[in-house]
This record gives C-alpha cells, sequence and structure tokens, in this order.
C-alpha cells in the first residue's frame, strides 16, 4: 500500500522500493526490528502530508532539517538557526514605500562573509543538481524564493519548506489539463511556468525555466556583492549564463550539467583553502 502511495505522487520509480524501505526504518520508532500495528497508524498520518515525504527523500544528502520525532501528523525536525538565506523583514507600512532597487540592496546587507556565502550557495547548486533527475525522480521548486531556505551555523543550507516542491511528473498533469488564452495562464505555484499552445488552448507541459535558472537568478545578488575582485568578472558571466536557460532548448540536459558544474568549479576554487570549505 505504501508503495503504491508513492508511486502515485512520484510517479513510476525503480527506486522506490528503497524510499519505502527507509520509510518503514522511520516507522520503527523503538527500534525493535518490527513495526507494530500503533506505528504504522502513526506514520501513515504522517505521510499524508507531502511535505514530510519530500523532506526523507532529501534529507540523507544533507538538504533538508532531520525528523527528530512524530507522533502521528506532528513531528519536529531540526533548528535551522539562520534564516531566511538573504533578505529583510520589513513592517507592512513600509514596504510600499521603499523603492525595490533599495529594497534589494537592503537584502544584502545582514549576510555572512563572501567565502561563506559561496558554501551556502554551493548546497543550493547541489540541491538542485540532486533534483534533476534524481534517485526518485525530478522535482521542480516552484517558489525559489529566499524565504524558503536557511542555514546551519557551519554554513550549510537547508530547504526550510518542501511545499514549494512538486514531482515533475505531478507538475506535468497539471499543466497537461490546464486551459489558456495566454502564456500568463499557465503557472503552478509562484514561478514554474510554461507556454500556452494557442490553437488547441492547453498549456504545454514543458516548464520554462528549470531550477537551476531561477536558483542563479535568486544567487545572482546575494554572490556578487562582496566577490573578490579577480573573480567578480568571470563569476557574473557564468550568472547570466546561467539564468539564460530554458527548459525546453535542445541540449539543455548537457548545458545544464556544464553551466552547473562550471559555476561549482568556480566556487569551490575560492574556498576550497579556506575553513569555509570544511563539511
Amino acid at each position: 500500500m505504501s508503495l503504491s502511495v508513492h508511486q502515485s505522487k512520484l510517479g513510476e520509480d525503480p527506486n522506490l522500493a528503497s524510499l519505502v524501505g527507509q520509510i518503514l526504518s522511520v516507522a520503527d520508532g523503538n527500534r525493535d526490528g518490527r513495526v507494530s500495528l500503533p506505528e504504522a497508524r502513526s506514520t501513515w498520518a504522517l505521510l499524508q502530508m507531502d511535505e514530510v515525504l519530500l523532506g526523507l527523500l532529501l534529507q540523507d544528502r544533507g538538504h533538508t532539517p532531520r525528523l527528530l520525532g512524530y507522533c502521528g501528523d506532528l513531528y519536529m525536525t531540526e533548528r535551522v538557526p539562520y534564516g531566511p538565506l538573504y533578505g529583510l523583514s520589513l513592517p507592512w507600512p513600509l514596504v510600499s514605500w521603499v523603492p525595490g532597487g533599495l529594497q534589494r540592496a537592503m537584502d544584502q546587507w545582514f549576510t555572512p562573509s563572501w567565502p561563506r556565502k559561496a558554501k551556502i550557495s554551493m548546497g543550493l547548486l547541489e540541491l538542485v543538481e540532486d533534483i534533476f533527475h534524481g534517485p526518485y525522480g525530478s522535482f521542480l521548486i516552484c517558489d525559489l524564493a529566499a524565504a524558503h531556505f536557511g542555514y546551519t551555523d557551519r554554513h550549510e543550507l537547508r530547504l526550510t519548506n518542501t511545499r514549494v516542491m512538486v514531482p515533475e511528473d505531478e507538475f506535468r498533469r497539471s499543466m497537461q489539463v490546464l486551459r489558456c488564452e495566454t502564456d500568463a495562464d499557465c503557472v503552478y505555484g509562484v514561478d514554474c511556468h510554461t507556454s500556452c499552445d494557442s490553437t488547441a488552448r492547453r498549456c504545454r507541459v514543458e516548464p520554462v525555466r528549470p531550477n537551476l535558472a531561477k536558483a542563479c537568478g535568486a544567487l545572482k545578488d546575494y554572490l556578487l556583492r562582496g566577490a573578490p575582485s579577480a573573480l567578480r568578472e568571470e563569476l557574473e558571466q557564468q550568472l547570466y549564463s546561467c539564468m539564460a536557460l530554458r527548459g525546453n532548448a535542445g541540449q539543455m540536459n548537457m548545458e545544464h550539467s556544464l553551466i552547473l558544474n562550471n559555476l561549482k568549479a568556480l566556487l569551490w576554487r575560492q574556498i576550497s583553502h579556506t575553513k569555509d570549505s570544511r563539511r
């Protein structure tokens, strides 16, 4: 039953059986080697929440806060001491009075040193890499805002709101039945867009911008502010190339991997000799 439920949410994938094994391990709360009926009921209630299931998928890679305990649909995860990733929460009366350019600049005022920002940014790039044709299929992040991320005392990135993730199979099924007049009608969540087929008046299923392009857009100001002068020009070029990625372009998989690897290598060269590189 557990396997069929996960297949309905994540699609057909040969690795789902190993996910079920991981869930059974979590369900065995008293570590006696078997799952009792109360444990099974409690775990079943927990897994009805998609954000918990997605958090478990990414937990082993360190992308989400560790699940510490649960009872039914109540659960506790490790504390993420720093969040959001960047930005200031202005009182609502001030928001409309502060120009957008000034607010973007203010967002970068209280951030860590640049090598630490580079390490945090690599965590986001690795998250994007792991959910792009990962072991349990592909996922889209449909609200890639700084508010949904935080980081630990060791400057390791954590996705603190897994509700913004959606399996790509589910995204495609949803878009396939969506009627449209213009491209503006073809949106899932906050920023997962497709284009409108004006002849069929149906949304196409191919996302316009991949996760990587949106991640680089979120990191652009964050990484360029305070970047070493010898690095800044090359970093800026790579970030803009990354932001220009399109999901429906030919050879997208190869281009995606090339840009991702180049950007990670550039950041790693700058911090590999510092204490901030330690995991």
